[in-house]
């Protein structure tokens, strides 16, 4: 088993407060992504459920027994580091036997283990080689190794793969995947981008400034963001926002004035929304060259091609340098060239004055809807 349930969690750094009453339950087998930006409390809550740092308020329970005062080795957890931390005059079977040995594990029974790691990960042809022999990739599946043999309740990775290359990285993704599914294992992972925890999780969790903004499975971030963080942070490039003024609410939804020009939102409206300014979202992937139910000139200031699309960045109006369209790649936009560009009301989402979302109304016809939730795991 490797159920996780916290409880009105904190860590106080004097009288900063670092997490401010968290509360999760992370179900068995379940692979959970933290994310937010630096300094939001993503590793120093991994850390808590390690036990490397101590809880200042709230419960950690692992499969049912409080853990707060238990030392990490007697938590039933595998972390694994940023850092690959292997001992460099050791061989790749001495690394990932090392806590086994440290437990006193008789031969037979120590070697029979980790050359499974080593299968597993790929590591059997290299087990007679050490670390300063092998790719940072074939490092990183090591210290993965070194955790597997401990056979834990559940595994904890922080931001394991920000040392490697962009190639290595995205390949580390896939091979993590593959671990979670082949092991059935409750995993952990802590990471500053967004895009290793759209591709790996289960589950997202959104942190930022040591609360949870939002948990829910990658397609239910990205489609029904609970607030202008969430929407704003998930997703690549991030959403672009308009101010807009409501002028009247109806069973279509809002509809809202963007200087002059009107467009009714299908969200569910709140009485008191009338004559407030909103916060009109959008992404770049909805952004169409062509006329919608509003229209915008924008006026490209940097172009990046990447063969299947083309993100252009833009001045909207004179009011924005950071308006973003991403469009196909065979559109021949050029910098410093107007464009007439289309947004359409099925696509947008709207945000009050505290930044919290209108509850969108679109049928998602194009999307299994089963994968707006996250994955129900035994």
């Amino acid at each position: 088993m490797g159920q996780l349930f916290l409880n009105k969690v904190q860590k106080f750094y004097g009288d900063f407060e670092v997490l401010k009453s968290v509360q999760l339950d992370v179900k068995n087998g379940e692979f959970v992504v933290f994310v937010g930006p630096s300094g939001c409390g993503k590793s120093t809550l991994l850390r808590m459920i390690a036990g490397l740092d101590e809880t200042s308020a709230g419960d950690i329970v692992i499969d049912g027994v409080r853990v707060n005062d238990l030392p990490p080795v007697k938590r039933g957890i595998a972390m694994v580091f940023q850092s690959y931390a292997l001992y460099p005059h050791m061989t790749v079977f001495e690394n990932i036997a090392f806590p086994l040995r440290v437990e006193k594990m008789e031969e037979e029974k120590l070697k029979a283990k980790v050359e499974n790691a080593a299968r597993i990960l790929h590591l059997d042809q290299r087990l007679q080689q050490k670390p300063g022999m092998l790719s940072g990739g074939q490092r990183q599946r090591v210290a993965i190794g070194r955790a597997i043999v401990r056979e834990p309740k559940i595994f904890l990775f922080d931001e394991p793969l920000s040392n490697l290359d962009a190639a290595l990285r995205a390949d580390m993704r896939i091979e993590l995947a593959k671990l979670h599914r082949q092991l059935k294992a409750t995993m952990i992972y802590v990471t500053h981008d967004q895009v290793e925890a759209m591709t790996m999780a289960d589950r997202i969790v959104v942190l930022n400034n040591g609360d949870i903004a939002q948990t829910g499975a990658p397609l239910e971030l990205y489609h029904k963001p609970a607030n202008i963080f969430v929407a704003g942070f998930i997703g690549n490039p991030k959403m672009n926002f308009l101010p807009v003024i409501c002028t009247a609410i109806s069973d279509a939804g809002l509809t809202v004035d963007y200087k002059g020009q009107t467009l009714t939102v299908p969200a569910t409206p709140r009485p008191d929304a009338v004559g407030q300014t909103l916060t009109l979202g959008v992404r770049p992937e909805h952004i169409h060259l062509a006329s919608g139910d509003i229209s915008l000139t924008v006026v490209p200031s940097v172009i990046e091609r990447l063969g299947a699309q083309t993100v252009a960045y833009a001045s909207l109006d004179g009011e924005s340098e950071n308006f973003c369209a991403t469009l196909p790649g065979s559109v021949g936009v050029r910098p410093e060239q107007p464009l007439l560009a289309g947004i359409n009301a099925v696509d947008c989402h709207l945000f009050d004055e505290a930044g919290i979302a209108f509850e969108r109304r679109v049928e998602l016809t194009d999307i299994d809807m089963t994968l707006l939730a996250p994955t129900a795991l035994a």
